[in-house]
């Protein structure tokens, strides 16, 4: 196997995006680089990594197993890059840390495994809060820095906020659904169909707001707070779900499959990022922190 660090780059990018547009839009790249990028790699490891669609890629079950082993060499080279720190950026010091749920579940591993192995002798305390309370915390110095939803930071003038990533909802659909076959599935057309909420404060407002934007009142069949037990219930046909894109895995726990479309229309999306106090030095465990966060959720 010969494949470079250029063509895992473009790989998960068009994994994490759904669509080779939207991969190439966001590395700044033309359509045909990551395209050729994706078939050389295929080429390399000797399988079909994505099935391709009219209307985006999905993974196969050999692509969505690869995608770990992508990530974690991603983050392994980023860590070689910090292996000549100065000696003092490397003593050792402490960094607490708060997190909502949502950011635990589906974005703080990629962000330790990176820290721990550019940072190993910093010591780390985590905290999982909702969102307000980690702003209280914040702003009384409990806590060094905090990654959640930035949209939901009320006091900007206390807190300094970066948001990395912004993640767009879309609809989850069991695999062969009906809907998966229109070239364009309008918000209404969810209408006709049981739909699994998912519940829970960080993101129970835009939800909200999302349903209020349908014409006829939605079938709700089922509300919960696991993400898990949407994906399974979407898997096997249960209904059909609206959730951010990040939280979105092909698989369910059960293997069965699940598709990922687009909605037209003004949906909701969930910024990610984080925030920290102003007006109070910032330590450096929290500054390597963040430096690393950047970096991590951009990929480089």
């Amino acid at each position: 196997m010969a494949f470079t660090f250029r063509q895992l780059t473009f790989f998960v990018a068009a994994a994490e995006q759904g669509s080779v547009s939207r991969a190439a839009k966001a590395l700044s790249i033309s359509q045909s680089s990551v395209t050729e990028a994706i078939q050389s790699l295929e080429t390399d490891l000797g399988v079909a990594l994505f099935d391709r669609r009219a209307r985006g890629i999905t993974l196969t079950h050999r692509g969505s197993a690869f995608l770990r082993h992508a990530r974690q060499i991603l983050i392994d080279v980023a860590s070689a890059r910090h292996a000549f720190t100065d000696v003092a950026e490397q003593a050792p010091g402490r960094l607490t840390l708060g997190v909502t749920s949502l950011v635990a579940g589906y974005v703080l591993s990629d962000l330790l495994a990176r820290f721990r192995r550019a940072y190993p002798q910093t010591e780390l305390s985590i905290i999982e809060e909702g969102g307000d309370h980690l702003q209280h915390l914040l702003i009384g110095g409990e806590l060094d820095v905090a990654v959640l939803l930035t949209s939901s930071v009320r006091d900007r003038l206390a807190l300094h906020v970066e948001t990395l990533l912004v993640s767009p909802y879309r609809l989850w659909l069991p695999l062969g659904h009906p809907l998966a076959q229109q070239e364009a599935i309008e918000l209404d057309a969810l209408a006709d169909w049981p739909l699994i909420q998912l519940t829970g404060d960080e993101i129970e407002g835009s939800t909200r707001d999302l349903m209020q934007g349908m014409t006829h009142r939605p079938n709700i069949m089922f509300r919960t707070r696991s993400v898990e037990a949407v994906r399974s219930l979407v898997a096997t046909g249960a209904g059909v779900a609206i959730l951010p894109g990040l939280t979105y895995r092909p698989w369910s726990l059960e293997g069965d499959r699940l598709e990922l479309r687009d909605v037209s229309g003004d949906l909701p999306t969930v910024q990610v990022g984080l925030a920290w106090r102003r007006g109070a030095p910032l330590p450096a465990p929290a500054a390597h922190f963040i430096r690393v966060a950047q970096a991590t959720v951009s990929g480089g």
